[in-house]
């Protein structure tokens, strides 16, 4: 874990998942250890919840070759949201 948060002040968001999507491609410089050369896939995964609690949505966070590779945020809503949720809608799962 410590070694994906010390990648976080050097991460770049590379692009978006489309037009308006809160989801982006990150890159980290490849001077920057890597967490794991075998981590891929989902690192960690949260739920989003409303102001009263209720699910809306999650939040994965991807890594690829030991690197964060992307945030994505899975709505269950009709609307797609225009943002990240707030840090008080997110539980780590």
């Amino acid at each position: 874990m410590d070694a994906y948060l010390a990648q976080i002040p050097l991460t770049q968001v590379i692009s978006t998942w489309g037009i308006g999507s809160p989801s982006v491609d990150l890159a980290v410089p490849p001077e920057v250890v890597a967490a794991s050369d075998l981590t891929n896939g989902i690192f960690a995964n949260a739920a989003v919840t409303d102001r009263n609690g209720a699910p809306i949505g999650e939040v994965i966070l991807w890594v690829e070759h030991g690197r964060l590779s992307g945030v994505e945020y899975a709505w269950y809503t009709d609307e797609r949201p225009q943002s990240l949720p707030e840090p008080a809608q997110i539980v780590v799962l």
